[in-house]
């Protein structure tokens, strides 16, 4: 096992609520992440309770390192979002495992369209089969703020 590997193997993911810590994801990406700065803490709340959560968390503190919120009807479709690692628990393939994780979770569901959005990774996501929209013009957006 290399280092990356033992890295990332400090750390559980669950997609149980009530290990969130809701106030540290809040602070995470209301301060630290291009798509959600000044997020309010209520509407976070709402995220969190409209939607399936994962958490990565170190098996030695139990502390959260890292978050991905999942808008899915657990049936067809799922919206991979908000998907962060903490700083200090970067470059080692923790958000790699984590999404991976959502993807294995939700597949056995039926769960056959995954989408995301992002600036700046889209390296990461093409590891685990992402690709950019096929017929991007048969999509629409309805943007109200």
């Amino acid at each position: 096992m290399n280092d990356k590997e033992t890295a990332v193997r400090r750390y559980e993911i669950s997609h149980d609520p009530t290990r969130l810590d809701t106030a540290r994801i809040h602070h995470w990406l209301s301060t630290d992440a291009y798509w959600a700065l000044g997020r309010t803490r209520e509407q976070q709340e709402r995220a969190i309770a409209g939607s399936l959560n994962f958490g990565a968390y170190d098996l030695a503190s139990g502390e959260q390192a890292a978050y991905a919120r999942v808008v899915t009807d657990r049936a067809s479709f799922a919206w991979v979002c908000d998907v962060y690692v903490d700083r200090a628990a970067r470059g080692h393939g923790l958000g790699t495992r984590l999404v991976t994780t959502v993807r294995d979770e939700l597949a056995p569901l039926g769960v056959r369209r995954f989408l995301l959005a992002t600036k700046d990774a889209h390296g990461v996501y093409a590891k685990l089969g992402f690709t950019p929209l096929a017929e991007p013009d048969m999509w629409m957006c309805l943007q109200t703020g």
